[in-house]
């Protein structure tokens, strides 16, 4: 069978919780960077589309098969893949609540502030950073007091779960538009406490291999 092979953008967080999955699960991959920006955006050209209609990156080939959105994704490996640790608990009503709170985050948060979204609010003469600031502020409000009854050093407990893989790449999206942390004591321990993962250190955005060079000697925390 064929390498794995991800379609990927650095500063994805769709892509980056991906990315997450994978090492987790020690899935060693080809990495193929789709460019969300230089020439009006790579996801666009026909023969991306062709793989992925909705021109969205991650995109994964994996086992012949070509796989679309992020939780899709990584619940197709949490059921294929006996490596790494279990992503979703068996006890159904934890699962329920794993999925509900990783929802916060991918549903609810994410796809409000993310390019095409903030492109857009700027077309209509809006301001783009208060835009991005006022949803990212609103998710994270309601995962913090989401999260406060099962937070651990993970967002359940000390086991790592899909809420944890979703909750870090939004992170960088939160640092990067300036929001002040100081109000959400449950998810900066949660992010300082999987950044120390490799797994984590190895699918972070200043790891990428299409890591714009500038950012590299950064860090977003």
């Amino acid at each position: 069978m064929p390498k794995p092979v991800l379609y990927s953008y650095f500063r994805s967080s769709a892509s980056w919780r991906v990315r997450i999955a994978l090492a987790l699960k020690g899935i060693d991959y080809d990495y193929s960077a789709v460019h969300l920006v230089k020439d009006g955006g790579e996801q666009h050209k026909d023969e991306y589309r062709a793989m992925n209609p909705m021109g969205h990156v991650p995109t994964l080939i994996i086992d012949g098969h070509t796989l679309t959105d992020s939780m899709a994704i990584m619940e197709y490996l949490e059921e294929t893949r006996e490596e790494g640790p279990k992503l979703l608990p068996a006890d159904p009503v934890t699962r329920a609540k794993v999925r509900a709170l990783s929802h916060v985050i991918v549903s609810s948060t994410q796809p409000l502030q993310n390019l095409g979204v903030i492109q857009y609010a700027a077309s209509l003469n809006l301001d783009k950073v208060a835009w991005a600031l006022h949803w990212i502020t609103k998710g994270l409000t309601g995962f913090e007091k989401m999260v406060a009854p099962t937070a651990g050093k993970y967002c359940f407990g000390d086991e790592l779960t899909l809420a944890d893989l979703c909750l870090i790449p939004q992170l960088y999206n939160a640092r990067r538009f300036g929001l002040d942390m100081s109000e959400f004591p449950h998810i900066a321990r949660i992010v300082e406490n999987c950044r120390q993962l490799e797994a984590f250190k190895k699918a972070d955005a200043y790891a990428q291999p299409d890591t714009l060079e500038d950012l590299r000697a950064t860090d977003w925390m």
